[in-house]
């Protein structure tokens, strides 16, 4: 059948994503004053894996200012599939104006550079391909930390798959579009209050549990959407009150967005700035997603209400299948 092939086509294009679909890992550059000419440069670089399977250090390298030099050769370690680096630098004077940065981001690749002195507020700037360094500003402004952590809750809720999928099914699963942004909303509550009280040490989880169960609640949403499709007047607790269902696993999936947000870690003395940024990024991303998929389905409606059916059942075939292939592999791991 033509939807069974088009499921079995988007879950083999699938399966080249990474099974911890979840996980963000950016490249984080942080060069901290420790002495009136003594800093300490710190870097994280994600581990990629190749076609073997086998593991390699990305190849991005931080940038020193021009007016430091290093006091002895950078030590670097592999820990938690990140290359993580370490420098002692001897830098002359103040570092305003001073370009750093790192050297060798290519693609959507992305770093968060944060430079943190003695006698000063830290600065937070996100750097990409196209802009790989920045400028130490002599007045930071928060507008920096906002608009990095921003954009950066966009990226995260865009390429992390298993947020997109659930968000997706979740959307398909209710046809009403009240109804469908009743349950956004809240879904969005819930994981905004285990975001937040995770990032400030008031509530977590272990991240693989967290993982396992995020990939069964979008088996979930499939299998309630496999039931919608062969009995259409079916009524489930997901039919009947779908945001106390989204509420529920939001509040799953908010240790999921406070862990991608770890890796990163937060600005000190803008933690409050940088957690509502990414938090708002987040929503942003999650807005977008729905609203996509309400002008998709009300089109396919519209214009082709034949291919409604199938293509529904392509699409919920096709999120069960990579769904379960998650849950499996982050159980087996």
């Amino acid at each position: 059948m033509r939807w069974l092939r088009c499921a079995l086509t988007l879950v083999a294009a699938a399966f080249a994503l990474p099974s911890f679909a979840d996980e963000i890992r950016p490249s984080v550059v942080e060069l901290t004053q420790r002495g009136a000419t003594d800093w300490a440069l710190d870097w994280k670089f994600p581990l990629t894996a190749d076609r073997s399977g086998s593991y390699a250090a990305a190849t991005p390298k931080p940038i020193k200012p021009s007016t430091c030099e290093y006091s002895f050769t950078p030590a670097t370690r592999t820990v938690d599939f990140a290359l993580v680096g370490t420098a002692h630098l001897q830098c002359q004077g103040r570092l305003a104006g001073q370009t750093l940065g790192v050297d060798g981001l290519f693609g959507r690749a992305d770093a968060l550079l944060r430079v943190i002195p003695l006698d000063a507020a830290p600065q937070t700037f996100r750097l990409t391909a196209a802009s790989p360094t920045a400028t130490v500003l002599a007045e930071p402004s928060r507008w920096q930390v906002v608009s990095s952590y921003f954009v950066t809750g966009i990226d995260h809720i865009l390429a992390g798959w298993d947020h997109l999928l659930f968000v997706i099914a979740l959307v398909l699963l209710v046809t009403k579009t009240w109804s469908a942004i009743k349950a956004a909303t809240a879904f969005t509550v819930a994981h905004s209050i285990t975001l937040i009280a995770s990032t400030l040490g008031y509530a977590g989880l272990p991240g693989r549990p967290v993982e396992i169960l995020i990939a069964l609640s979008i088996v979930f949403l499939a299998v309630e959407l496999a039931k919608s499709i062969r009995v259409p007047d079916m009524e489930t607790w997901t039919r009947k009150v779908p945001w106390l269902v989204a509420f529920a696993f939001g509040l799953l999936h908010g240790f999921g967005f406070a862990g991608a947000l770890a890796e990163i870690g937060l600005p000190l003395g803008e933690v409050p700035a940088a957690l509502l940024a990414f938090n708002l990024g987040v929503e942003a991303g999650q807005l977008l997603v729905i609203a996509v998929v309400l002008a998709v389905r009300f089109l396919v409606v519209r214009f082709a209400p034949k291919v409604e059916t199938p293509a529904l059942k392509a699409a919920t075939y096709a999120i069960g299948i990579i769904a379960s292939y998650w849950l499996i592999e982050r159980i087996a791991l």
